[in-house]
């Protein structure tokens, strides 16, 4: 047999049955994982510099999957609640030029 205790359930107090979505999730190492993948491109680039040049179109090739990454990851940021003027700040843009890059149909 399993207790819950009420007071440290969380209610909604809209009604609903499912309390809202966490705006944030902990920060997982995350500087560290964004150096470790710098590191990667620039190893990448070194070796393409060393004379192969048939890599260098594989790594232009690169462009494409990060811009939908970063479509991806603006899209869980607005899931979980971060406005268009929060990402724009990130970014050093304003809120009207993230949400024309990013916002397809949430406009």
């Amino acid at each position: 047999m399993s207790y819950v205790n009420q007071t440290l359930t969380l209610q909604p107090s809209n009604g609903e049955s499912r309390p809202p979505k966490p705006r944030r999730r902990d920060v997982v190492e995350n500087d560290e994982y964004a150096a470790f993948v710098r590191r990667i491109i620039r190893a990448y680039a070194r070796r393409v510099a060393t004379g192969d040049v048939e890599a260098l179109t594989d790594m232009v090739g690169l462009s494409g999957p990060l811009d939908e990454a970063i479509g991806d990851a603006v899209t869980g940021l607005r899931a979980h609640g971060y406005s268009w003027a929060e990402i724009g700040q990130r970014l050093g843009i304003s809120r009207q030029a993230a949400q024309q890059r990013w916002g397809g149909d949430d406009r």
